[in-house]
């Protein structure tokens, strides 16, 4: 059996006795064509099965209706969010959008941006590597808008959209640690980019140059950014961790370390909450089912996705403005594994 025709334009058109120029103003929205009309249109196009032909559209307004979603890893359940909102707000907008994934691998991002420059997208909203900045500006060279999304190429000029990862840290080490706490461990991502920095920064403005700053090996391949891995941080910590000799405070880079620092610490006949402090960095779905529930501070990934999506809209409406830059706010989620200190009069903060 043969394919089916396509129904086309001319199809509609020659059912409802109309020309085809006033069907596509009809299907268009224009306001050239009555109410009654244009629902006897819709109705016919409907029963007919007729959809609009996105390529030969383009051809004749000079876009495609399509943004390009370009994110380092699926696994990670912040993109995921991410995906979702960048998607909604798209659907909203008119928008379809065409998701490509890097797995932190410098050969799948220059093979993504070739992908887009042969495309033709309107219009680019990216999670960079941030290795080689000049892959990215290839982008800008042909004119396509980009707008960066969670990690930052300043010296690129584009739109960025993240989190004030920093503040983040800074605000919620502030809210667990209490002034006496003098030995906190940082587990962090082996990975060099932005977001880790920032939260190493914020680490090391609290407690000083010297506290244990510990990279976990293991998720980056030749090939292929894995997912976080409990057992990758409890090896590390199981080695480091005794009854006599252990930190009052754990910072984890990704709530998946604290579940290996969990089963660490309790190893060692130690407690959450009281002989280690742990907080996270994510709030996964898994963290409120620990016992204790996990202390972790909550991105704002959604507002990232829609946020983004506005400002790319806006960078294509007038290419010319000014670069912005959006830096959203996390929350912490205070729960038994960093438990706040008591402010001075007694009261919680």
């Amino acid at each position: 059996m043969g394919r089916a025709r396509r129904v086309t334009l001319r199809d509609v058109a020659d059912r409802v006795g109309l020309s085809a120029n006033t069907v596509s103003r009809a299907l268009s929205g224009k306001d050239q064509v009555s109410e009654a009309t244009r629902e006897m249109i819709v109705a016919e196009a409907r029963r007919l099965g007729y959809v609009p032909n996105s390529h030969a559209r383009s051809l004749v307004s000079g876009t495609t209706m399509v943004l390009a979603l370009v994110i380092t890893n699926p696994s990670n359940p912040f993109y995921a969010a991410l995906i979702s909102a960048v998607e909604r707000q798209c659907r909203v907008a008119g928008y379809s959008v065409l998701l490509l994934v890097t797995e932190e691998n410098e050969d799948n991002e220059e093979r993504a941006v070739q992908q887009l420059l042969r495309f033709g997208v309107d219009g680019v909203l990216a999670v960079p590597i941030q290795h080689r900045p000049g892959v990215w500006s290839q982008l800008a060279e042909a004119g396509l808008p980009v707008v960066l999304l969670s990690r930052d190429i300043p010296e690129l000029g584009f739109d960025f959209v993240g989190t004030d990862v920093e503040r983040a840290v800074s605000d919620a080490v502030a809210r667990v640690a209490g002034p006496d706490l003098r030995r906190a461990w940082l587990f962090e991502e082996d990975l060099e980019i932005s977001t880790v920095a920032a939260r190493t920064t914020a680490f090391q403005r609290a407690f000083g140059e010297d506290a244990l700053v510990l990279k976990v090996p293991g998720r980056r391949t030749r090939g292929a950014a894995l997912p976080w891995r409990p057992d990758d941080a409890y090896r590390l910590a199981s080695g480091l961790i005794t009854r006599d000799h252990h930190p009052e405070l754990v910072v984890t880079g990704n709530d998946y370390f604290a579940l290996g620092v969990y089963k660490a610490v309790r190893e060692r006949g130690l407690t959450i909450g009281a002989d280690v402090r742990v907080l996270g960095y994510g709030d996964h779905p898994f963290a409120a089912y620990l016992e204790p529930g996990l202390t972790t501070i909550r991105l704002p990934a959604d507002e990232v996705g829609s946020a983004g999506v506005d400002l790319l809209l806006r960078r294509i409406a007038d290419p010319a403005r000014p670069r912005e830059t959006v830096l959203l706010d996390a929350t912490l989620v205070e729960r038994g594994s960093a438990p706040a200190d008591l402010v001075p009069d007694g009261s919680s903060g």
